[in-house]
């Protein structure tokens, strides 16, 4: 089995990658290599996708151009410590993103958790998924979404590209440096145990950190100064009331 290594530090070396035309989605593909033995430590990419998925379900704009990419891992960590992967991730592919933009472009940031920014706007989205194998083992999805080229013509979000903001890069070329930068990443983050230190990164690449913010849940709104996220990776929102909220899961918007 080829899992993220007991003491953390793994390398380029440990990676495969399969390159494929059109797929419906790099995440689904990934589940049923899983599902058919695959050892993990393997990533998905595709021109295309004919199904691709945001959060909640959402459809993802998946035309040529972009960026569609999926890292297949199993048993990546003890259970308790997955919360903190979205951040690592955030992380990684903020990197990868900031190596090709040009002198003098606006700033490229993570929204909370995992949402990468140029100035303001959402030009990439991360949909981890998981499922229990009828092994045992835990598969584990990341999936990347990085507008390159094109951009949808409508979103949730003020969206942009890669190529809008000033980035000339193809799509293996970028994904050549996602490929490094999700390894040294996950190295540092060491199947958790180097949460802190994931954290501090994140903290640095992150926007509206003490701005007001609104935050959607699934059944209300809260809006707040956004304080920052706690050492688990959770929202910390001060509503006023004197009680600091501690939010999981939701969708940011800034103003």
């Amino acid at each position: 089995m080829i899992a993220l290594k007991s003491g953390g530090r793994i390398s380029p070396d440990d990676f495969r990658h399969v390159a494929l035309d059109a797929v419906g989605s790099t995440n689904s593909e990934c589940l049923a290599r899983a599902r058919q033995g695959d050892p993990g430590n393997l990533w998905v990419t595709a021109v295309r996708q004919t199904g691709g998925r945001g959060r909640r379900g959402r459809a993802w704009f998946s035309e040529p151009g972009n960026l569609y990419a999926s890292l297949l891992l199993i048993d990546p960590a003890p259970i308790e410590h997955l919360h903190s992967l979205p951040l690592a991730v955030a992380v990684a592919v903020h990197r990868a993103i900031r190596q090709v933009m040009p002198p003098g472009a606006a700033p490229v940031e993570i929204k909370w958790p995992n949402d990468i920014l140029i100035d303001g706007k959402k030009t990439c989205g991360i949909l981890l998924e998981g499922e229990a194998l009828a092994d045992g083992r835990q598969a584990l999805v990341i999936g990347c979404g990085i507008n390159i080229a094109v951009q949808p013509d409508e979103a949730l979000y003020p969206v942009t590209s890669l190529r809008k903001e000033g980035a000339s890069v193809s799509p293996d070329e970028l994904f050549a440096r996602l490929f490094m930068t999700m390894a040294e990443t996950l190295s540092l983050w060491e199947r958790g145990a180097g949460i802190a230190k994931t954290i501090e990164q994140w903290r640095s690449a992150a926007r509206g950190i003490g701005e007001t913010i609104t935050v959607n849940l699934p059944d209300r709104s809260l809006s707040g100064r956004f304080a920052g996220i706690d050492e688990t990776g959770r929202l910390m929102l001060d509503t006023g009331s004197g009680t600091m909220h501690a939010i999981a899961a939701g969708d940011v918007f800034f103003g």
